[in-house]
Parts: C-alpha cells; sequence; structure tokens
C-alpha cells in the first residue's frame, strides 16, 4: 500500500479526532460514542463506494480504508498498553484504597459471573461448545470507563461513583483478557471444556508471572529514571518504553499476563515514580501519558468501529437474538453482583455502603468498546479456531459492543439524570453561595488596588465598583440566608472551605518544591478524606478523619511487626521518616488556615463559627503536635535534619524566584539566568534527598533519655536497648485490659496512658512506667491501661526487667517510689532482687 496514502488516511484520522470532542459536547453525547459512530460510517462509507458502479474515482481511497493494516496485535500490542498505563498514573491509589471491596469485587467477581452466565446462556441457546460459549462471556466482560467517567464528571456526580468505575476498568480488562487467554487456548487445540483444575493449575502461573514481571521492570525502569535526574526528555523516554516492554517480556518470554504486567509496572511507577523524580519531571510526565492515551483511545475507537460493517456483514435473525441473549445475561451477572453481593458486604461491614442510586448508575455505565472489539478480532483471526466458531464470536461480541455504546451510551445521561446524581445536595448549593460571595469579596479588595494602580477615570471606576457593589451584596445576601442554611450546616461549608484551603495549600507547597511529589500524594489523599468525611457526616465526620490522618495505620503496625520481630528495620524506617515529613508538613499548613479563617470564613458565617473552627483546627494542631513530639524524642537528631532540609528548600525556592523576576526585568540576561539555574537544580538536588533513618542509633538515644536508666552503662544500655522492642498505640487504644495477665513492663517514650483499676485512675506521661506492680505484687494488680493520645512504649518482657532490677538501683528506688505513690506497701512486692545471672 502506498506510503503517502496511508499517512493521508492516518492525518485525517486525527483530524477526525480534534472535531469529535467538541461535536460530542455540542452534542452531549459521550465522546467515545461519536468516535464509534464515525467509524462505523467510514467503514460503511467505504464498503458503498467500493462495491457501487455510481463511481470508481474513490476506490483507491475506499480499498486503503478497508485494507488497514489493522489486526488484533495491533490493538493488543500498541493500544492497550498505553491506555492501561495511563490509567495507573493518573489513579489517586490512597482514594481507591477506601473502595478497594467494591472495586476488587467489579472487576474479578463481576468478571467471572458475566463469564459464567453469558457463557452458560449461550451453551443452552446456541449450538456453540461450551468453551467457545465461554470465551464469548470472557470477551464481553470487559467495560469501557472513558464514556461513563465523562459524563459523570460533565454532570458533578460524586466523586465515589466516578472512582468505582475506574478502579473496575483498569483492574476488569487484566481479569477478562487473563480469562479469554485462558478459554482461547482450549478453542485452538479442541481440547474438552476446562475443568475447575484446569483453572487452578493455569491461573497463578498468568497472574503470578505478571505481576513480578511488571514490578522487576517498573522497578528497573525506575532506578534509570533516578540516574538521570537531571534529563527530564530521558525519564520520559524511558517511561514511554516500560508498558511495552512489561507487556512483551510477560507476553512473549514469562507466558504469563502482558495485560497483569502493565498494571502491575504502571502502579509501581505511580507508587515509587514521585519520590525518586522532580515534581516537574512526574508533571510532564503525566502529561505526555495523558496525550498518548487520548490519542491511542480515539484511534483504538475509530479503527475497531471501521471493523464493526465487516464484521456484522453476514448477520442473520437467529444471531440478533443470540446478541440479546447476551445483553440479557451481562445485565443479569452485573445486577446480582451489585444488588446481591454489594449489600452483603455491607452487612458484613466490608465495604461502605454503596448507595442504589450507584448501583443502578454502575449497571447502566457498564458500556463495552474498544477492547472488546479487539478481542473479538483477535478470535476472528485466528486459523486455528474453526470457521463458524469465529464467525458466530465476532457477531454476538461485537453485536453486544455495538449495542452498549449506542443504546446505554447514548441514554446514560438521562439516567443519570433520572437518578438524580447530577444534582447538588442542600449543603452543595449552599456551599456554592458561600464560595460565589467569598470570591466576589477577593475580587473587590484586588479590583480596587488594580484600579488605584493604573489610575483609570474616577467616574468609571465609581460607576463600575457600585455595579460590582450590587452584585456582591447580593450574593453576601444569598450566603447568609439563615432560613436556608442550619447551624449545623454553617459549620460543616465553614469545614468544608477550611479543608479545601488545606488542599490548595499542600498543592501550592508542591509546586514550591518544599514538600515532596510522593508526600504531596499522602497529604492530598487525607485532605480529600477529610472533605468526603465532612460532607458525609459534618463536625463529627471532620474530627474522625482528622484523628485518622495522625493514627498509625496497618501498614505501620506491619512493619514494626517486621522490625520488632525479625529486625527487618528498612520498611519501619522509610515510613518513620514519612511520617515525621508529613507531620511537620502539616503542621506548617494548618498554621497558615488559621488566617484563611479570618479572612474568609468569618466574613460569612460570623464570629460564633469562626470561633468554633478555630477551635477544632487547634485540636488539630495539638494532635500533631503530640504525635510530632514523641517522634523528635525518639529520633531529635533527624527531626533537625528534616527541619532544616526544609529550611533550605524553602530558601533556594525563592532564591529561584529572585533569579526568575530579575531575567523578566531584564536586569540578567538569559545566558547568565540558565548557568543560576542549573547551580540551583545542583543544589535542590542535594536538599531534596532525605537523610536516612538509623533505628538502632535513635534507639540508644531514646534509653539515653530516661532518668530512669540513668545509672547504666554504655554496655547495659545496648543490651536493654536490644532487649526492648516498640509498641505504637493510638488514642483511645487499650494496651492492657483488665481481663489479661501481664507479662511484660511498659514505659512510656511518648504520649500519656491512663490506667483504671478499682482504687480509681491514674494517668502517667513520658518517661513513666507501668505493669511493674502487675509483674511483681503476690497477688497482681487488675486494671485496664489505654492511651489518650499517640503513644510509643518500649516493651520489656518479665526475664529482662528482673535482670534490669538487679542491675539498676535507680530502677529499683523507682519501683519503690511508685508503689507508694499508689498505697502499696513496698513489703507486698516479691524480692526485687532476681537470682544471679549465669
Amino acid at each position: 500500500m502506498d506510503i503517502v496514502l496511508i499517512t493521508t488516511i492516518i492525518a485525517s484520522l486525527f483530524l477526525v479526532i480534534g472535531t469529535a470532542e467538541p461535536l460530542a459536547a455540542r452534542l452531549k453525547l459521550p465522546y467515545s460514542v461519536i468516535l464509534a459512530v464515525i467509524g462505523i460510517l467510514i467503514g460503511l462509507g467505504a464498503t458503498f463506494f467500493l462495491r457501487t458502479e455510481l463511481t470508481d474515482a474513490l476506490n483507491p481511497v475506499a480499498e486503503a480504508i478497508l485494507d488497514l493494516p489493522i489486526r488484533s496485535n495491533v490493538f493488543l500490542y500498541i493500544f492497550l498498553p498505553t491506555l492501561l498505563f495511563q490509567a495507573t498514573l493518573g489513579m489517586d491509589l490512597r482514594r481507591m484504597l477506601d473502595d478497594w471491596v467494591p472495586i476488587l469485587v467489579l472487576a474479578v467477581v463481576a468478571v467471572v459471573a458475566a463469564t459464567l452466565s453469558v457463557g452458560f446462556a449461550l451453551a443452552a441457546t446456541s449450538v456453540m461448545p461450551l468453551v467457545a460459549c465461554l470465551l464469548v462471556g470472557a470477551i464481553v466482560s470487559t467495560t469501557d470507563p472513558s464514556a461513563v467517567i465523562s459524563i459523570f464528571r460533565s454532570l458533578s456526580t460524586p466523586r465515589r461513583l466516578a472512582r468505582i468505575i475506574e478502579g473496575e476498568s483498569l483492574l476488569n480488562d487484566a481479569a477478562a483478557i487473563a480469562l479469554f487467554g485462558f478459554f482461547m487456548g482450549f478453542v485452538m487445540t479442541g481440547r474438552p471444556d476446562p475443568t475447575f483444575m484446569d483453572a487452578l493449575t493455569s491461573f497463578p502461573i498468568l497472574i503470578i508471572g505478571g505481576v513480578l514481571t511488571g514490578w522487576l521492570t517498573a522497578r528497573g525502569a525506575v532506578w534509570l529514571m533516578a540516574m538521570f535526574a537531571r534529563y527530564e526528555k530521558a525519564q520520559f523516554s524511558i517511561s514511554v518504553a516500560l508498558p511495552y516492554l512489561a507487556y512483551i517480556i510477560a507476553e512473549q518470554s514469562v507466558g504469563a499476563s502482558g495485560v497483569i504486567s502493565v498494571v502491575v509496572a504502571g502502579l509501581t511507577l505511580n507508587l515509587a515514580g514521585p519520590g525518586r523524580l522532580t515534581p516537574q519531571s512526574w508533571t510532564g510526565l503525566r502529561e505526555i501519558w495523558d496525550t498518548l492515551a487520548h490519542w491511542a483511545g480515539a484511534l483504538i475507537f475509530i479503527l475497531a468501529a471501521l471493523l464493526i460493517p465487516r464484521l456484522l456483514e453476514q448477520v442473520r435473525l437467529q444471531e440478533v437474538l443470540l446478541i440479546g441473549v447476551v445483553v440479557v445475561a451481562a445485565f443479569f451477572a452485573r445486577a446480582v453482583i451489585l444488588y446481591g453481593v454489594f449489600p452483603l458486604l455491607t452487612v458484613m461491614r466490608a465495604s461502605p455502603p454503596v448507595q442504589r442510586p450507584y448501583r443502578a448508575a454502575i449497571l447502566w455505565g457498564g458500556l463495552r468498546g474498544a477492547v472488546t472489539l479487539a478481542l473479538a478480532l483477535a478470535v476472528t483471526e485466528s486459523f486455528r479456531v474453526p470457521i463458524e466458531v469465529k464467525r458466530l464470536v465476532g457477531i454476538l461480541a461485537t453485536g453486544y459492543a455495538v449495542f452498549t455504546l449506542i443504546v446505554q451510551g447514548t441514554t446514560l445521561r438521562s439516567v443519570v439524570r433520572w437518578l438524580g446524581l447530577e444534582q447538588l445536595s442542600p449543603i452543595d448549593v449552599a456551599l456554592s453561595k458561600q464560595v460565589v460571595a467569598v470570591a466576589l469579596q477577593t475580587v473587590r479588595e484586588d479590583m480596587a488596588k488594580t484600579t488605584e494602580n493604573y489610575e483609570l477615570a474616577h467616574d468609571i471606576v465609581r460607576s463600575e465598583a457600585k455595579r460590582f457593589g450590587e452584585r456582591l451584596d447580593a450574593a453576601v445576601k444569598e450566603a447568609e440566608k439563615s432560613g436556608e442554611i442550619l447551624d449545623r450546616d454553617r459549620v460543616t461549608l465553614g469545614l468544608l472551605a477550611l479543608a479545601g484551603a488545606e488542599r490548595d495549600l499542600i498543592i501550592a507547597r508542591a509546586r514550591e518544591q518544599t514538600v515532596s511529589s510522593r508526600l504531596t500524594q499522602k497529604l492530598l489523599a487525607d485532605a480529600d478524606r477529610l472533605i468526603e468525611s465532612t460532607r458525609g457526616g459534618g463536625r463529627l465526620g471532620y474530627r474522625r478523619a482528622a484523628r485518622a490522618s495522625v493514627h498509625y495505620g496497618g501498614v505501620f503496625r506491619v512493619a514494626v511487626f517486621l522490625h520488632n520481630r525479625f529486625g527487618l528495620s528498612a520498611p519501619l524506617a522509610v515510613m518513620t521518616a514519612d511520617r515525621l515529613e508529613v507531620l511537620l508538613s502539616k503542621r506548617l499548613i494548618l498554621r497558615d488556615l488559621t488566617g484563611f479563617i479570618d479572612r474568609r470564613i468569618r466574613r460569612i458565617h460570623g464570629r460564633r463559627v469562626a470561633e468554633l473552627l478555630r477551635s477544632l483546627l487547634a485540636l488539630r494542631l495539638n494532635a500533631i503536635d503530640t504525635a510530632l513530639q514523641g517522634l523528635r524524642l525518639q529520633y531529635p537528631g533527624y527531626a533537625g535534619e528534616l527541619e532544616r532540609r526544609f529550611i533550605r528548600r524553602m530558601a533556594l525556592r525563592i532564591e529561584e524566584r529572585e533569579y526568575e523576576a530579575m531575567r523578566a526585568d531584564g536586569l540578567i540576561e538569559t545566558e547568565l539566568h540558565a548557568a543560576l539555574s542549573q547551580e540551583i537544580a545542583v543544589r535542590s538536588a542535594k536538599a531534596r534527598r532525605r537523610p536516612r533513618l538509623d533505628l538502632a542509633l535513635s534507639g540508644s538515644e531514646l534509653v539515653r533519655q530516661f532518668p530512669l536508666f540513668s545509672d547504666l552503662d554504655e554496655k547495659s544500655i545496648k543490651r536493654l536497648t536490644r532487649a526492648l522492642s516498640t509498641r505504637y498505640v493510638n488514642a483511645g487504644e487499650v494496651v492492657i485490659s483488665r481481663d489479661t495477665t501481664v507479662k511484660s513492663v511498659y514505659f512510656i517514650a511518648s504520649g500519656a496512658v491512663e490506667l483504671e483499676s478499682v482504687a480509681g485512675r491514674t494517668r502517667l506521661g513520658r518517661g513513666e512506667m507501668f505493669g511493674q506492680m502487675a509483674l511483681l505484687m503476690e497477688r497482681p494488680r487488675r486494671f485496664e491501661a489505654s492511651a489518650i493520645a499517640p503513644t510509643t512504649l518500649l516493651v520489656l518482657d518479665e526475664s529482662g526487667f528482673r535482670r534490669l532490677l538487679g542491675r539498676s538501683p535507680s530502677m529499683r528506688d523507682a519501683v519503690r517510689a511508685s508503689a507508694e505513690k499508689r498505697g502499696i506497701s513496698p513489703s507486698r512486692l516479691i524480692p526485687l532482687r532476681p537470682p544471679k545471672e549465669d
């Protein structure tokens, strides 16, 4: 085929892509549906002009269009890795984890259910063998989120709905294509229908091999990109190579799932990349991938749609009825998951409830698209698949994809509106009024300064100020209408505005490079969680999310366990350093929010609401200061290094801005600016490197800070440090239950603990111990110990504590003093000196 003609066709397709998006917006139809319709029309038009006797002038163009080298491998090896990889880079993984159960159920369980439902329904109504029917079920199980997400975003639907759909689509393709490869192997070899044991032996290789391949290739790519820190284009080029290498190595060398390999590679880069690349490089990389995925998604739709007339060319009435069977069976399977499994997960407390309107939108939004067409094309191209099976698979899969795009895609917007998902809640309506009022006040202040600086005509300025003032007064009155907003809702609105301002400050800090990109993702995820929790639970939701952002999570506890039990300190060191840096950043950001309350929120909601918000902000700051103080006590030198690093990064950013301003003002030439910028870049790269945290050294320093251990020599301190284990507890968490036997002594490194017994309540703070009386009394005391703040404890078992008593007179004195303080006679204690050690 003539290269000029092919180039012309491809350029024309890009022209179509450029005009399709504005057309979709004008017609209020999904972008992917417009692309599919255009592709079908192009395919029909080319077929018509090739077969008509009206003219032969367009035959070369029609032949070129119909004979384009579009094979399934083009979709699977070029377009599919691009789309999957970009989707993983653009995901907020921390927010996805909040809904990981419904996402996993839709992406895996729903795929298996749809495959089985469609497969057995077709087996009962057609002449195809069961394995071929299951193959059709796997092909039509892949969902296309692009049309759905675009509609959800244009209608301001809840974020959670879009997040579930995005998460489903990412893992959905991996599961469906893995099933496709499994059943395709049986169809091509003519083997009997697969058994459960066949799946049990084949699937682990596909999944585990794909996971390992994707992770290893991504880690290698990240390592290379970190080496080329000063060469952004080199980093971009490596990122472009990554998904294709991961896919090809998994498929051709390992014999695993290439799709799973690409997804894991993208997730790995998403997690590791922000910490190893500069903020500018990471932003630029994501922008490049957004463009590549936009082109790939558009081309895959148009090129796949070109094939639809060919695949449906010989369809008969019987096959149309079978398409109806596929539609009904797929809907049935999806409905069972959404209306049967999801409520069960909520009852079992495995997942937050997914509201009924959400489930209805997800049900109708299960569109099938280009991946379904590509898999169907792969079957029709295989010479090892029986001819009749190829024909039926192509017709059924293509027909079902067309049905979902044309019927569901064009009506989804109306369904979402009918469900009321596009309507703003009363609190959102009130919030919008508040935002308008606050924004207009800021505009008036800025415009007053601007008009004064430019010395505009006094009459014109006065008339425009009067006109703008009328609009501002109307907006403020709307926001202040007490009949519409209850006091409780005013507090919620203020907290939402406060959380939104916190999010904006985080983004500003990231742009100034005073916060690393990796930790920015964590801070933004906490801010988003704060917003959503406040929207759903008001003041209580805000406080709940704020406490959760300071608490020690499950992953942190696993790292502590690995450190204490197996001596694996690396995960705990990284997570502790992250926690310390996040707390430092949060404290700085929250302190800036006080001014926001006075400047903005107080104007709209009054002094009482502003004071309440200040008190809630003070509680958050107090909790962060408590957690930060504990970490500073544990790692005093390291905390100081992080603060110095922050100051240096901030100073470098200010210096860089000064150079940019001087160049803009013409005070320095471009060459000098480039030299200064290069010097700044070298120093910034050095300042971004976080110092390594040595837990062992920090442990010894922490032990020395306890007055109880003041008389121990260096050798005893080192021995004690090895014997102590660390335990982190959240506020409200029970350390010792009343009905348990105490077998250890606890030393409070930071935080506070409350002891409750029959004698009353006692509060202990940093440097004190508890649990020793229960070990040393002839009749152990029954008490309950719980943390009243985020607390770090050093734990020593009974034998280690007795050895410590034998070596430390000050410890024995402290135990006696503690007994007297609690009204216990020292004579009731078991002799404090342990037997001699060997």
